[in-house]
């Protein structure tokens, strides 16, 4: 409790006040723009933080991390078209409520349900987070390069669609990482002669190309410009903008079971606040009396989901601060963001930068109580921007990533790459491929690179140091559990299919014998 008061005095200034006032109503615009997300904001704004103080310039990027959790919600209801993935399973029961005439209610309930869940996340991160550090202190180099393997593999193993183009992305991610001096020898590697890659390639301009330019070239080609949505309306002023007794009655459970799943999720690298909602989805309707109402607009159904993605922002946190290791693209970007200050996310930067890491930390208290406020008066504004054609986002959107990259470093090689990477963003999401494992290793790559050299060179080439202490010991047993799960998994939801089917032909084979056998339902 004395660290995270030391964090809140260090962010109680007014410049990082501001700056996280302009992060949290950046972070709902972000979230309100179909197809753009956390990952493509954050990207766009990593170069407005240059110059600024890494406390203030964190606490605004992770404003605007969670702030987008919140604004995917508003088109999610209103508009059926999910903000960013994380709040898909908000249009299940969101959008059904909204044509009921029942929109303000929703999205007041999903405001409560994230501010309850950001809450809860930032009171576990705060125990949480110091523990794990502790722990991680003793790892070395042996440990360090297999968590960082392990984190990869947990980002490969949890994407859904084809394992091998998640793992095929991942690789790409390693091959740019390569980019530059040679760490061991000091030979230039794959620079082509050119002197501007000496020092590698630079993280920026590769995440804004593959989660901005990527994303808008995508839903160019989708149509995503053409299309012209049904829009339901929203005013404080009306009589039904307010939830009653019975939404909050029903809310409560879900918000608090959806605020530790998604919490416990959040802390597993690759899972993510996709993963959280879904599944917390998946509970409530499991555990309902009422299932038939899931997918006609269940309130549950809603604030569930909700509670869930923005309590696994909160987890993610933990282990980017205290292993360094992000836990999907958002987190990459943020990593990203460190590094570029000169900090070190690890078990010592709560000790080395108490001030930076707590000042975090303490702006998920006072940003989830700005975020609430902003949700419940501000919605019909926010809502307004969903009508903004996205014939008119679109150039925005790539002048700005044109402008941020050229920004970072005054170099054209670095808006050609951004560029290329745009169109490799937008071919990899026509393949199935994934940009944030990509971006995951392309950030790991060179850790996992100089652990390794370091683990070599203190064991003397031999790979038995991974097996002689039992952290590592653990670690390996955790990897190999990782890449028996493709093969298990498979088998068993195919076989859990052909069961239920089983199930469910026989139950209404049943109902048909007793209607036959009952006269009164045969007349």
């Amino acid at each position: 409790m004395h660290e995270l008061m030391t964090g809140i005095v260090a962010l109680l200034t007014v410049q990082n006040v501001l700056l996280l006032v302009f992060g949290v109503m950046i972070g709902m615009v972000v979230g309100v723009i179909p197809g753009v997300g956390p990952s493509a904001g954050l990207a766009i704004l990593l170069p407005v933080t240059f110059g600024l103080d890494p406390t203030g310039a964190i606490v605004m990027l992770a404003a605007v991390y969670y702030g987008a959790m919140y604004g995917g919600t508003i088109t999610s209801v209103l508009i059926n078209t999910p903000g960013e993935s994380a709040t898909v399973a908000s249009t299940f029961d969101g959008y059904p409520l909204a044509k009921q005439g029942r929109a303000g209610p929703a999205l007041v309930m999903a405001a409560l349900a994230s501010f309850v869940a950001g809450i809860i996340g930032a009171c576990l991160l705060t125990f949480a987070a110091p523990a794990m550090a502790s722990f991680a202190k003793t790892f070395g180099p042996p440990e360090y390069f297999l968590v960082v393997m392990a984190g990869l593999l947990t980002v490969i193993v949890i994407l859904r669609g084809n394992k091998l183009l998640g793992a095929l992305s991942a690789l790409i991610g390693f091959a740019i990482g390569t980019v530059g001096i040679d760490i061991g020898g000091g030979e230039q590697r794959y620079t082509f002669g050119t002197v501007e890659l000496i020092n590698g390639v630079d993280f920026i301009p590769v995440a804004i190309g593959l989660f901005a330019i990527g994303e808008v070239l995508h839903t160019l080609w989708r149509g995503g410009h053409l299309e012209k949505l049904k829009f339901f309306g929203v005013s404080a002023r009306s009589r039904g903008f307010w939830p009653n007794r019975n939404d909050f009655r029903e809310s409560v459970g879900p918000s608090l079971r959806g605020s530790f799943l998604g919490f416990g999720i959040g802390t597993t690298p690759g899972a993510g606040a996709t993963v959280a909602s879904l599944m917390s989805y998946n509970v409530e309707k499991s555990i309902s009396r009422t299932p038939w109402k899931f997918g006609k607009g269940a309130m549950p159904g809603l604030v569930g989901p909700e509670a869930a993605n923005n309590a696994a922002s909160s987890g993610a946190m933990i282990p980017l601060l205290t292993l360094g290791i992000p836990g999907g693209g958002a987190t990459a970007v943020l990593l990203g963001g460190f590094l570029m200050w000169g900090l070190q996310p690890g078990p010592l930067l709560m000790e080395q930068n108490p001030e930076f890491a707590w000042g975090l930390i303490a702006s998920m208290f006072l940003g989830n109580v700005m975020l609430l406020g902003v949700n419940v008066f501000c919605i019909p504004a926010f809502a307004s921007i969903a009508r903004v054609p996205f014939r008119v986002l679109g150039p925005i959107i790539i002048v700005l990533c044109v402008l941020g990259t050229f920004a970072v470093n005054k170099s054209f090689v670095d808006v050609q790459i951004m560029l290329v990477c745009g169109v490799l963003g937008f071919f990899m999401r026509q393949y199935g491929l994934s940009p944030a494992a990509l971006v995951i290793a392309l950030v790991l790559g060179p850790m996992a690179e100089e652990t390794l050299r370091q683990t070599m060179v203190i064991s003397g080439g031999s790979l038995g140091v991974f097996v002689e202490r039992g952290t590592s010991m653990g670690i390996l047993v955790f990897i190999v559990f990782l890449l028996t799960i493709p093969l298990v998994a498979n088998p068993l939801r195919h076989a859990t299919a052909r069961a239920l089917q089983s199930l469910s032909a026989r139950r209404r084979g049943d109902h048909d014998h007793d209607r036959d056998r009952d006269p009164e339902h045969a007349a």
